[in-house]
C-alpha cells in the first residue's frame, strides 16, 4: 500500500508515537485518570498515532483525485457512489493498525504494562473504533480543501484534537472540560475505565456510546460528501444518498 510507504505517514502515525512513548511513558511515576502513568501514556500514544495515520492518510490523495475529475468520472461507472467513501475509510482505518500494535506491544514489554488478557483486545478496538472518527473526517477534509490547503488543515485538526483530548498530558481544569466533547478523549477515558474495570459504573459518556455519539452526530461529514460533490441524483431523498445518477435513454419502438 502506497500509503504505508510514505514517509510523513511513517514520521507521525508510527515513529513519533514511538518515540514518546520510550521517552516519557516509563518515566513518569505518578497516576492518570485513576490508572498508572504508564498505561494511560500506552492508550494515549496508541489512539494518537491510530488517529494520525486515519487523519493524514488519505486527505491529500482524495483531494488531488476530486481536481483531476476522477471523483466526477466514477459517475460513469456502475460504482454506488458511497462505495468510494467506504473504500476511503476502509483504506484508512488499515493505516491504524501499526500504530496501535506497536505501541501496545511497547507498553507491555518496555512499559512493563500487565493487564488481564481480555483487556489488551479490547483496548486495541476501542482505539481502532475512535479512529473511524477521523477516518470520515479526512475524506471530508479531502473533498472540502484544495491540495495545497489540505496539509495545513489537516496539521491544524491533528494538534487540536491531540491536546484537548489528552494525548500528549493528561488534560485537567477548562481543558479538561472542554477536552470531554472529543474523541480522541472519549478513547483514552474509555481505555483506562477498561483497566479500572470502570466500564460498568453509571459514567455514559465515557462509555463506547460516547464514541459513538461522535459518528452519530447531524452534520457529521460522513452524511454529505457525495452530495457535496454531485454524486447523488438530484431531488434523492437524504436517506438515498448512496444512489448514483443515471443515463436515461427512451427508445420508442414503432409497431
Amino acid at each position: 500500500m502506497r500509503v504505508m510507504r510514505n514517509r510523513r505517514y511513517f514520521i507521525f502515525t508510527v515513529a513519533f508515537p514511538v518515540v514518546l512513548y520510550l521517552l516519557v511513558g516509563r518515566q513518569v511515576s505518578a497516576t492518570a485518570y485513576g490508572v498508572a502513568f504508564g498505561a494511560y501514556y500506552m492508550i494515549a500514544m496508541s489512539t494518537f498515532g491510530a488517529f494520525s495515520g486515519a487523519l493524514n492518510g488519505n486527505a491529500q490523495r482524495i483531494s488531488q483525485e476530486k481536481k483531476d475529475g476522477w471523483i466526477r468520472q466514477l459517475r460513469l461507472t456502475p460504482l454506488p457512489a458511497n462505495a468510494y467513501v467506504v473504500s476511503k475509510v476502509l483504506v484508512s482505518l488499515a493505516t491504524t493498525v501499526p500504530a496501535i500494535v506497536i505501541v501496545l506491544l511497547l507498553g507491555r514489554f518496555y512499559g512493563n504494562v500487565h493487564l488481564p488478557a481480555w483487556e489488551w483486545p479490547v483496548i486495541a478496538v476501542t482505539v481502532w473504533f475512535g479512529s473511524t472518527i477521523f477516518a470520515a473526517l479526512a475524506v471530508a477534509i479531502g473533498y472540502r480543501f484544495a491540495p495545497e490547503q489540505v496539509q495545513p488543515v489537516a496539521f491544524t485538526v491533528y494538534f487540536i484534537f491531540a491536546i484537548l483530548g489528552g494525548l500528549w498530558f493528561p488534560v485537567t481544569g477548562f481543558l479538561g472540560k472542554v477536552g470531554k466533547f472529543t474523541p480522541t478523549y472519549d478513547a483514552v477515558k474509555i481505555g483506562t475505565d477498561v483497566i479500572q474495570g470502570a466500564l460498568r459504573a453509571s459514567r455514559p459518556a465515557h462509555r463506547p456510546g460516547g464514541l459513538a455519539r461522535h459518528l452519530h452526530r447531524p452534520g457529521h461529514p460522513r452524511g454529505a460528501l457525495h452530495r457535496r460533490d454531485g454524486l447523488t441524483r438530484p431531488g434523492c431523498p437524504a436517506g438515498l444518498s448512496g444512489a448514483r445518477p443515471g443515463i436515461r435513454v427512451t427508445v420508442n419502438v414503432a409497431a
